[in-house]
């Protein structure tokens, strides 16, 4: 959805109306997580995907049928091998989407959502799925204000609540309520989209590998600062455009920038004077990821300072030290691999392990901030 907005937004600011296909529920390997969009717009352009392929034809028409109609619709598309020409999903998962044509009047807060969503600033959009509540109806819930109703005063208050606590964890999935917004009733399905910002990525030194993880760190989504207490390297001609370069002390830093659940901090110093202090700092704070570069003595020479410094083991348990996973990596770029890949399986609950060494569901549920909860 994040990545349509620039295309559909002007869309809205045009008042062209537009079908918006959004995944709010899957179950075993379906292609796509809650909150993937595609959308249908003037002259038929589409943008989006929901399943990489296998339904976008039937999404197409329900998007263009919707429009007419001004009703909203909840699809679910499964795997059927019965008829093999069948519309569903090849991979044999399912998924549940919601239709819904937006325009000016239907859903008058979308372009202030869009512009928070492109500025960096925290909302959660709350849409009826079903139930007897207005199917489609739109609720926005920034931090210190709500834009729109889902139709009872009492289901507004409840999905306020509910929608800033998922936009604290930027989490996204569907919810259940009674028509007033009881807690322990499931009449009313409403899905939850948060857009939380971006999450951090630090990374300390500003060598050559730092400026490859820099790179991939900002290809995965992550807002990236490099910092380095050495001005001659901490250059931003050194670095991609976008990624934020500070010259100071990594610990000094580190102390007086926020973190929380979902930053990861890579420190590729591996300089005692440095890597120490910093990691001191960084291991008792909250991070979703805290690695550090360095051969295996390296890693055991630190452990042993950090230890006298006073960390327990508790602290110390949560450091990848030596960073990254074993791909044989060599290059600068290849060592930004196997980092993101540990980030990445550190984030899913991955193994790390060959798929082809592994059975079962390939994209398990549970994992990660995406969640179907009542």
């Amino acid at each position: 959805m994040r990545d349509i907005l620039p295309v559909i937004a002007p869309w809205y600011a045009a008042g062209l109306p537009f079908g918006l296909a959004t995944v709010v529920a899957t179950s075993r390997s379906a292609p796509r997580d809650p909150g993937a969009a595609m959308a249908v717009g003037p002259d038929d352009e589409v943008v989006g995907s929901v399943s990489g392929g296998c339904v976008e034809g039937a999404v197409f028409e329900l998007a263009q049928e919707v429009v007419a109609s001004g009703e909203a619709r909840l699809e679910t598309f499964g795997y059927s091998d019965e008829d093999a020409f069948a519309v569903g999903l090849t991979c044999g998962g399912e998924i549940t989407l919601l239709v819904r044509p937006v325009t000016a009047r239907s859903d008058p807060s979308f372009g202030e959502v869009a512009e928070s969503v492109a500025a960096g600033r925290p909302v959660t959009v709350a849409t009826v799925t079903g139930g007897p509540a207005p199917g489609g109806a739109t609720l926005a819930v920034w931090p210190d204000r709500v834009a729109g109703t889902l139709g009872a005063a009492g289901l507004d208050l409840a999905v306020t609540a509910d929608a800033r606590g998922e936009l604290a964890l930027g989490a996204t999935g569907l919810r259940h309520y009674g028509p007033h917004g009881e807690r322990r009733e499931d009449e009313v399905g409403v899905f939850l989209h948060s857009f939380a910002p971006p999450p951090r990525m630090l990374v300390f030194g500003a060598i050559d590998y730092a400026a490859a993880v820099a790179r991939i760190g900002d290809f995965l989504g992550y807002r990236v600062t490099v910092c380095d207490a050495r001005p001659v390297f901490a250059t931003p001609k050194r670095f991609p455009e976008g990624v934020e370069v500070i010259a100071d002390w990594p610990h000094r830093y580190l102390s007086g920038t926020d973190t929380d659940e979902r930053t990861v901090i890579c420190v590729l110093t591996h300089d005692p004077k440095f890597d120490v202090p910093l990691l001191e700092e960084a291991l008792r704070r909250p991070a979703a990821y805290i690695g550090a570069m360095g051969s295996r003595r390296t890693h055991d020479e630190r452990m042993r300072r950090l230890v006298e410094a006073g960390l327990g083991e508790g602290e110390l348990a949560r450091l990848r030290s030596p960073v990254g996973l074993d791909l044989g990596a060599r290059t600068p770029e290849e060592v930004a691999v196997s980092v993101a890949a540990e980030i990445v399986a550190l984030r899913w609950g991955g193994s790390g392990t060959p798929l082809t060494a592994t059975s079962g569901a390939i994209h398990p549920r549970g994992a990660g901030a995406s969640s179907t909860r009542r």
